[in-house]
């Protein structure tokens, strides 16, 4: 009774500490009605305070049911301990021994598995070992009467593998001198007289007597047993041994034990969902000088498996999707499960306005990442971004990293990864068919054969969809009966009018293809003359790839689809994606429990059949109602996770280009590392080109978004790209630096810092601690090492690091790291550059005087038309992200350094209202 009263209170606890939690057992038995062993122990569980689930068997389930089963509940993350209550018929189909075994070890709460009585013959009996239950109890009663074990004389009277083997492994890994007895053995009365603890766990009645046992021995019955009596209407009495006062011996404290059991195992569970702790084997790594080519570095280290990465991280088996051996989805359930966990310490890379060559931040993230893993035994994560093909395959090859400091398996990394930028490219090109299928059918058909497409009846019943009731509040029609509709709110309802000049959604590949770049489409006889010019865009600067990057939840995600601009109407309203019915909803019947559904449902009515069908596809632990471009990007928005060359974690998710749009890798990745890391961890992502681009927007858009404040800044920069801001020769990609790069000049130097110093002041503007990285080359001279840092200090950086992790490692970045994690520790007063309630004007002029060091801003006409048609549609409260070339502060690539007294022309201004952003076109990009 005390100890159901403790495990009941412990239970209690846990369900305030993390509510909606439960231990939970499973018992896999036979005849509910008449086993009083499992309503026993199904009656201690109710008490305490776990739920149960009785699996009941019938003489009729085969082996392989019992087994599926079994494997079912292995892979039940809400089971924490199972007990298998076979029948003892020797005509029963199954094979116990299998059965136990099939039972994993961790849930094993009888600790009849294999492994666990293996563990305790090698005397194991740490956390992970459970030990059967009669046995625990009879050590418990033991310990419970004040005798002392050690040095004790025990017998064991019986061997089997459920009392007593086990009880006598105890009694020995406690000290005790061990006799083990049973049926065959002689002189059982002179050795039961030795005995000052006497274990009974033998099915043969009166074996034992008691003028055998010496006065003041610790007697324990395990059994009862049946033995003639005539005087009984069944011919038969139930005894103990003589010294029990209660019959069924043990029985009590054995269910008492396995309730105990199954609370340790949902502890170790609740555990590891409170706080996940880490256990990571790091990678040793085989430095060469002169350091190798990347991809030769990269295939000499073997990765480990991703399954035991994930393990080692405190991911659970059901939150992890492998995708072959390296590389694996990671659930958003991640995010539920450890809601109440404190995030870790948030850190952002950065660089300085760099050379076409780039300086080094996607280095300099990994290998911080590592030196905060290995060096400094942290729990860390890098987040970094998904590299497209485009690039992949042109001048910038891939993104991995470089030297040391690298994501492993290179190849899996830059080339198709886990098909996420496929995904986009599918949800894009569907949205883009379903635009000119719209159109053409609006053009081709009468107002009332229009409305029959689109709401058509189905056994005999018209009704809306989800979908089509918003487009009707969009409206303002409040009718729900598609019959009583008006014929002019048919016609409102079903003509979008989409003026084709105004279409602003185009089609999108991975590839770089520049005869794409403006084509004419709709040339089949069957288009029916109605051709238009369009263009492929890269599916990188999809707003399907922003929203990706930009989205909390599966929920979120769909609404930031549905409202994606995709066009103007001819009477200028803003046409969106829920307008043309490919995120569109459709109720279904209830479904079984924990088992989700994603529908897809279109209301496009045109030609696209396989939309039309409702397709059920189960993914998720909650239910989630989407639409076809949802469900397209279902896996894409889980966060990919791969390692570094030194064997830390890192999540590869979204890839949006920093020039053009916010350039930075996904919120739900970070949101993740966050929680896997701890509070006592770190997680440092990268933000795309300079810091007036990437960390700009990283903080105005993301963290506005995600609600995630930074703890600092990494500020990456090279003296090769210092000195060319000092008016070092041109760097181009491709050909031999200059002689300035490769010899010391500190002229050049100091004239150039000019850049990392304003760089340094952007960070302050948001009120962030910056710690300058310098990325050591090996033509870097002492002097200039020493001078850039010194100048960086002065800029106001609260430290200055030179590192080489390029060449090292985790261990070229170790003083990096440590100032990483001194300027996370100090006072951020982190704020945003502009509220959104400035309007769009001011928003822009902010950005292009504080960042830019511009004297202002011009509106060019197609600019200054979208400020008045946008703050008019509702959209002027929206973060501004600006598309600049990133080879300059300024508009101009050529203009290097930290230009002043220029005046920065923004030629249009676009929305992507899904994402949740205006992107102004600055100069020629």
């Amino acid at each position: 009774a005390s100890i159901r009263q403790a495990l009941a209170k412990q239970v209690a606890e846990m369900v305030e500490k993390l509510p909606g939690f439960k231990p939970r057992l499973a018992v896999v038995g036979a005849r509910e009605d008449s086993n009083v062993y499992i309503r026993m122990k199904l009656r201690a569980a109710l008490e305490i305070g776990i739920e149960t689930t009785h699996i009941q068997l019938s003489s009729s389930t085969t082996e392989e049911q019992l087994i599926e089963k079994i494997n079912e509940l292995n892979n039940n993350a809400d089971v924490h301990g199972i007990i298998l209550q076979l029948p003892v018929e020797s005509d029963f189909p199954i094979d116990a021994e299998l059965a136990t075994n099939t039972t994993c070890p961790s849930k094993d709460v009888d600790g009849l598995n294999h492994t666990n009585a293996g563990r305790l013959s090698k005397g194991l009996l740490g956390d992970d070992t459970f030990v059967p239950c009669t046995p625990l109890g009879c050590m418990e009663l033991i310990k419970n009467t004040g005798t002392t074990i050690q040095g004790k004389q025990a017998v064991v009277i019986g061997r089997s593998k459920i009392v007593g083997s086990p009880v006598a492994e105890l009694l020995k890994w406690s000290n005790a001198t061990v006799t083990v007895c049973h049926s065959k053995t002689q002189n059982l009365k002179e050795i039961v007289s030795t005995a000052d603890i006497l274990v009974v766990a033998i099915r043969q009645p009166q074996m034992v007597l008691g003028d055998w046992v010496k006065q003041g021995a610790i007697v324990i019955d395990c059994g009862i047993n049946p033995i003639p009596d005539a005087t009984k209407k069944c011919g038969q009495r139930l005894i103990a041994s003589w010294i029990t006062p209660v019959p069924g011996g043990v029985g009590p404290m054995t269910v008492a034990m396995l309730m105990k059991n199954t609370i340790h195992a949902a502890t170790k569970v609740f555990d590891k969902r409170l706080l996940p702790s880490w256990n990571i084997r790091y990678l040793p790594l085989k430095l060469l000088n002169p350091v190798p080519s990347d991809i030769e570095i990269a295939k000499k280290q073997k990765p480990k498996d991703i399954d035991v990465l994930a393990e080692e991280i405190g991911l659970l088996p059901e939150e992890v999707n492998l995708y072959g051996k390296k590389k694996a989805k990671v659930s958003l359930d991640v995010l539920n499960r450890l809601k109440n966990v404190d995030d870790s310490k948030y850190v952002v890379v950065t660089g300085i306005t760099p050379t076409p060559l780039g300086e080094g931040k996607s280095t300099t993230t990994i290998g911080l990442a590592q030196a905060l893993g290995s060096q400094l035994n942290k729990n860390v994560f890098a987040c970094v971004r998904q590299p497209s093909q485009g690039p992949t395959f042109g001048i910038k090859g891939g993104a991995a990293g470089g030297g040391y400091s690298q994501v492993i398996p290179m190849d899996e990394f830059n080339l198709h990864l886990t098909g996420d930028i496929h995904a986009i490219t599918a949800a894009n090109n569907l949205l883009a068919a379903a635009v000119d299928a719209r159109i053409f059918h609006e053009s081709t058909q009468k107002d009332e054969a229009l409305y029959s497409r689109l709401v058509p009846q189905k056994k005999g019943i018209r009704e809306f969809s989800t979908i089509q009731i918003r487009r009707l509040e969009k409206l303002g029609i409040n009718e729900r009966d598609p019959d009583k509709l008006s014929p002019e709110d048919r016609t409102r309802f079903s003509r979008l009018n989409i003026d084709p000049d105004l279409i602003t959604w185009q089609r999108v590949m991975d590839t770089n293809d520049r005869f794409l770049r403006k084509i004419t489409i709709g040339q089949s006889p069957t288009e029916k003359g109605r051709e238009r010019v369009a263009q492929f865009d890269i599916s990188v600067a999809s707003e399907v790839m922003a929203v990706l990057a930009l989205t909390t939840s599966i929920s979120d995600m769909r609404e930031r689809l549905g409202h994606m601009v995709v066009a103007t109407s001819t009477t200028g309203e803003p046409v969106t994606a829920d307008d043309i019915g490919v995120t569109g909803e459709h109720p279904y019947i209830s479904l079984p429990h924990k088992c989700s559904r994603y529908c897809i449902y279109t209301n496009t009515g045109f030609d696209l059949p396989f939309f039309q069908m409702m397709a059920l596809l189960c993914v998720h632990s909650n239910y989630v109602l989407t639409g076809a471009l949802t469900v397209l990007m279902r896996d894409a928005i889980q966060p990919n996770l791969m390692q570094t060359l030194e064997g830390t974690p890192v999540f590869v998710h979204a890839g949006p280009f920093a020039n053009i749009a916010h350039g930075n890798s996904s919120i739900l990745a970070d949101m993740i590392a966050l929680k896997l890391a701890g509070p006592d961890g770190f997680v440092v992502t990268e933000a795309g080109f300079g810091a007036d681009i990437g960390m700009e927007k990283f903080f105005n858009i993301k963290c506005r978004r995600s609600g995630l404040r930074p703890h600092a800044v990494v500020l990456v920069a090279t003296i090769r790209a210092i000195k060319m801001h000092g008016g070092g020769p041109t760097v181009v990609a491709g050909k031999p630096l200059a002689k300035e790069y490769s010899e010391e000049n500190l002229e050049l130097l100091e004239a150039g810092f000019s850049n990392p110093r304003k760089q340094i002041e952007n960070a302050g503007y948001f009120g962030v601690p910056v710690v300058f990285a310098l990325n050591r080359f090996a033509n870097d001279t002492d002097s200039e090492v020493e001078t850039a840092l010194r100048l960086a200090r002065e800029s106001g950086a609260i430290d200055a690091v030179c590192a080489s992790h390029w060449s090292h490692g985790g261990a070229g970045a170790v003083d990096l790291a440590r100032s990483v994690i001194k300027a996370a520790e100090s006072k951020s007063n982190f704020n945003f550059l502009y509220p959104l309630e400035l309007g769009i004007y001011e928003k822009i002029e902010t950005i292009a005087k504080k960042i830019y060091g511009a004297d202002g801003i011009e509106l060019l006409p197609a600019a200054q038309a979208k400020v008045e048609l946008y703050t008019k549609q509702g959209f002027g409260n929206l973060p501004i992200c600006m598309a600049k070339t990133h080879l300059s502060l300024s508009h101009q690539p050529e203009l290097k350094g930290s230009p002043r007294g220029f005046v920065l022309p923004i030629r249009d201004i676009r929305v992507s209202a899904g994402a949740g952003f205006l992107y102004p076109l600055v100069g020629t990009m």
